[in-house]
C-alpha cells in the first residue's frame, strides 16, 4: 500500500489500515495527534472504524504541549 503521508509517498507491507492502525505502524497510537484523511477531518472516536485506501493523502499533526 502507498499513500501521501504529510506530503511524502510512504509505501506500507500492509494491504489495509484503518486510522488506528496507521497510527500505530507509525508509533503515535494513543498519542494526541489530529488526522486529515483525503482533506477531511477524521475524529479520534473514528479512528478505528475509517478505513485508509490504498493511494489515500493523509496528513497527521501531532500535538504537543509548549510555552
Amino acid at each position: 500500500m502507498t499513500l501521501q503521508l504529510n506530503g511524502q509517498a510512504r509505501s506500507f507491507a500492509a494491504s489495509a489500515f484503518t486510522v488506528s492502525t496507521l497510527l500505530e505502524a507509525l508509533d503515535l497510537g494513543g498519542k494526541p495527534v489530529v488526522v486529515e484523511l483525503d482533506r477531511e477531518p477524521v475524529f479520534p472516536a473514528d479512528y478505528a472504524a475509517t478505513a485508509v485506501r490504498d493511494g489515500a493523502n493523509v496528513e497527521i499533526v501531532t500535538i504537543a504541549a509548549g510555552g
